[in-house]
């Protein structure tokens, strides 16, 4: 059974900082592109970081560059996305997503249940 679970979500003042993690299990980690979208409310899904599968490529949202770092850890099976400088804007549930398409920023199949950030001014 293919499982992502998201974790590290908060609350944080404009500014701040904040580490989310996403732990698979299931699949071929290690083989697998990855990707972080996010939902704020009353508002669709949008595309914030992806990696490719061995960590060469990295690509990110224009919101979010220069302030968020993706990363992976293909031995522990874990995605990593850190955000720094975070302002009221970012406040959305952040998902963890495998196998998404990152030359179109599609979403893949499968997702973690979500964790929530509210970044207040």
């Amino acid at each position: 059974e293919i499982q992502l679970v998201d974790s590290g979500g908060g609350q944080v003042q404009a500014g701040g900082s904040l580490r989310l993690s996403c732990v698979c299990s299931g699949f071929d980690f290690s083989s697998y592109d990855m990707a972080w979208f996010r939902q704020a409310p009353g508002k669709g899904r949008e595309f914030v970081a992806g990696i490719s599968w061995g960590g060469g490529r990295t690509y990110y949202t224009n919101s979010v560059k220069g302030r968020f770092t993706i990363s992976r850890d293909n031995s522990e099976n874990t995605l990593y996305l850190q955000m720094n400088s975070l302002k009221p804007v970012d406040t959305a549930v952040y998902y963890c997503n495998t196998q998404p398409d990152l030359d179109d920023q599609h979403p893949g199949l499968y997702w973690g249940l979500g964790t929530p950030v509210t970044v207040s001014s």
